[in-house]
């Protein structure tokens, strides 16, 4: 009992704890920010003639600021609204997200309140997240992606993106990949795409007005034709334009250990497949 009483009489005795252990001086996104961030997307977008709604939320994941560009599909609005909550209760960009689900783990899906799809970004300022800003109705996912972390940056030139982690696809998936054809990393954010590429037979013109080429043949050969004037060309997308055949350019073989890089605006053509050809495809910014 004596004991007890010590306990008591010294409990009393200690001063409580100062206001200033009790609470945090964090930093608030604004509404002038979250305007900021939006108008930025809503600028680049303008400038690569796009479309696409931008939502940005505070550091709560509740919206704070929304803007669509005519023309982009009403979902539009709810999808950009979850990549951005999502981005920012998670603290991580959507994309990683989105790129863990496609390598198996899509018992995430389950989660409430959950949106991985790419093209959320957290906002981040001296170590704090301060909010989110989500990108949904671009003429890509990749698209989406590129407008947000164009939002984040623009947010007092001190926002920055999360840090990415590291991709790693299993051999069994690679090899998957490869036997249908397809995109095998969206760059997650960045300005960059990794296909795992297949071609059975010769395919149309193609120009990439953005877009710089890297081929890695990895078996098979083809003739490619690069560079000359673009016949009977039309516009399929933004900045990528097909066509029936090259004048001019350059014929070349290409085989298995070849390396071929492809100046954005440049014509080029598979004009003969001998065989399954399967080839990385690396597209840069």
């Amino acid at each position: 009992m004596r004991q007890l009483v010590m306990i008591a009489a010294l409990a009393i005795a200690l001063p409580a704890g100062s206001a200033s252990s009790q609470v945090v001086t964090k930093k608030a996104l604004t509404l002038d920010g979250a305007r900021k961030v939006a108008d930025a997307v809503l600028a680049e977008a303008r400038r690569l003639n796009t479309t696409g709604v931008v939502a940005v939320t505070d550091d709560g994941g509740n919206l704070m600021y929304l803007a669509r560009v005519d023309n982009t599909f009403a979902a539009g609005a709810m999808i950009s609204y979850g990549k951005a909550r999502t981005a920012t209760l998670f603290k991580r960009p959507t994309a990683v997200f989105e790129n863990i689900i496609k390598q198996g783990r899509t018992p995430m899906v389950a989660l409430n309140d959950f949106t991985p799809l790419q093209g959320g970004i957290p906002l981040e300022i001296d170590g704090q997240i301060v909010g989110g800003v989500g990108v949904s109705g671009a003429a890509s996912a990749q698209q989406d992606d590129e407008l947000a972390v164009a939002g984040a940056k623009a947010l007092g030139g001190e926002t920055q993106a999360m840090q990415m982690p590291v991709s790693f696809f299993d051999h069994r998936l690679v090899a998957e990949s490869f036997a249908k054809g397809g995109v095998l990393l969206d760059g997650n954010g960045r300005s960059y795409q990794v296909h795992t590429s297949r071609r059975d037979q010769a395919g149309v013109v193609e120009v990439h007005t953005q877009d710089t080429d890297l081929f890695y043949v990895l078996a098979g050969s083809a003739t490619l034709v690069t560079g000359g004037t673009v016949i009977g060309g039309k516009e399929t997308g933004p900045g990528e334009l097909r066509g029936s055949d090259i004048e001019g350019g350059e014929s070349r073989k290409i085989a298995k250990g070849d390396i071929v890089v492809i100046p954005a605006g440049t014509p080029h053509w598979f004009k003969a497949i001998d065989g399954p050809m399967t080839y990385y495809a690396v597209k840069a910014r």
